[in-house]
């Protein structure tokens, strides 16, 4: 599926919740890890305000791309940042939305 680049270069953006890893299964506990480099993927809530509008994105992100003190608050700098649209279906029910990427949060001096 394709993605889509999200210029975040006019935002103002700042953590929400701090990153967590992400699961590939909740039962076992199994990390996700990105297919490439093999690094496991964090989530983290970003509050992307631009234009007057703030929204809240879960965004998910390879461990090695974020300092480890980042806490809700902080301002940062997105890197990458692409969504995607993505469709499934559990036990029947098909479920769709979109779901955002980032090569790399910095924070802000």
């Amino acid at each position: 599926m394709p993605s889509f680049k999200i210029d975040t270069s006019t935002a103002v953006v700042f953590v929400a919740t701090a990153p967590t890893p992400k699961l590939v299964n909740q039962k076992t506990g199994e990390r996700a890890v990105d297919r490439e480099t093999g690094a496991g993927l964090s989530t983290v809530g970003l509050l992307v305000s631009d234009e007057g509008e703030g929204n809240l994105y879960q965004v998910t992100i390879p461990e090695t791309g974020y300092p480890e003190n980042l806490t809700p608050g902080t301002p940062v700098r997105v890197v990458g940042l692409k969504a995607r649209d993505w469709e499934n279906e559990f036990n029947g029910q098909k479920r769709h939305g979109i779901s955002f990427r980032a090569v790399a949060i910095t924070a802000m001096a």
